[in-house]
């Protein structure tokens, strides 16, 4: 082992009581992010402990340079599973100087929904299913793709084993551990149909939590990827062609859908969901027309459907929800890029808050 990596792994807990906490926040184009670290007493379990900080917002796009510092609100913790030990992530939402959310900030909204009495009663789940590309990071083109070419076509890919088909394995178990280490509720794993191409899922998680475990599953995958020299896309269409494309599908219930009876109850969420189609695809993901073509497993993000078992459709019921008449359904229309605070909150707005004649609109800034 080098010096360098002895030091890296140096266990502080020996020495010190002090702790070192990573402050990740979502930057100014909505979809990058940002981090810094600083020294704390520890040990800490809850972000109430944790003290507010700043940056320099001129930097990230997010504040003019003559007025330039941002607050750091602390909102949830994880296990560090780079420095291990007693240090922890801080996923953190942004506010001026005056504690007002920058138009950047898209989890203040999200937690005004969540804390709706009438959402909150619901006990909103989420699954998470995040699909993500791995790319060369000379070149910006898929993992194992030839330079300049293309592999053989889809088909041996989605779910494949073998060296000819499943590139990044050990950047995706990687990942996968270091979630479970972390403490967020990471289902599960697989290859996507597009070599080079993976998921993970996150879920099932309650309201705003599971916003916080994508964005914290997220910056984990992405600091994976940097060590290991691969760039992480989550461009809903990383390559034209007759290749799928990546989303997020989002699979959401209520304590009503999860009860008897709870079919009828999906079938009027969907219902509104429709009534709200265009509002839903204004605010799913950049770039995501690219992707919702009809074709590769999406429905055309012009039309609004539905069906039972069809991945073809905008919203999809799984064949356990209609046998046992209670469940879930999984919206397909969210874009790998998507921010999970707005897709969550929106969803659970939609379906539960609004009623047609009588629009409770809380997140017209969506």
């Amino acid at each position: 082992m080098s010096t360098l990596s002895e030091l890296v792994n140096l266990k502080l807990g020996d020495v010190t009581d002090s702790i070192i906490a990573e402050y990740i926040w979502i930057g100014g184009s909505g979809t990058d992010m940002r981090s810094k670290a600083r020294t704390l007493p520890g040990p800490v379990k809850s972000p109430e402990e944790l003290p507010r900080w700043n940056y320099d917002g001129s930097s990230t796009g997010q504040a003019p340079g003559k007025d330039s510092e941002v607050i750091l609100y602390p909102q949830a913790i994880f296990k560090d599973p780079f420095r291990r030990g007693d240090n922890i992530l801080v996923i953190c939402d942004c506010y001026t100087p005056q504690g007002q959310p920058i138009p950047t900030n898209k989890r203040a909204a999200a937690a005004k929904i969540f804390s709706q009495v009438e959402v909150s009663n619901e006990e909103p789940w989420y699954g998470l299913e995040q699909e993500y590309t791995l790319l060369q990071k000379e070149v910006k083109w898929p993992l194992g793709w030839p330079i300049g070419g293309y592999p053989g076509p889809q088909g041996p890919y989605y779910c494949g084993i073998g060296v000819d088909k499943a590139w990044g394995r050990d950047i995706v178990d990687a990942h996968y551990k270091a979630c479970l280490y972390a403490g967020i509720q990471i289902g599960g794993i697989n290859g996507e149909v597009m070599p080079g191409q993976w998921e993970f899922q996150v879920g099932p998680a309650l309201g705003i939590t599971a916003g916080d475990q994508l964005w914290a599953a997220r910056y984990i995958l992405e600091r994976i990827t940097e060590i290991a020299g691969v760039v992480l896309s989550l461009d809903p269409k990383p390559v034209e062609g007759d290749w799928n494309g990546a989303g997020c599908h989002t699979n959401f219930s209520t304590k009503s859908m999860r009860r008897e009876g709870g079919f009828r109850v999906i079938k009027d969420a969907i219902e509104k969901l429709e009534k709200r189609h265009k509002a839903h695809i204004a605010a799913y993901g950049e770039g995501n027309e690219r992707r919702l073509t009809g074709k590769h497993e999406t429905a055309s993000m012009n039309t609004f459907s539905w069906g039972v078992a069809n991945r073809g459709a905008s919203i999809r019921v799984g064949r356990d929800t209609e046998a046992e008449g209670k469940g879930y359904f999984e919206d397909r229309r969210p874009a790998s890029n998507m921010d999970p605070y707005i897709v969550t909150s929106m969803i659970a707005e939609t379906t539960i808050l609004f009623q047609q004649n009588h629009p409770r609109c809380l997140s017209c800034q969506h």
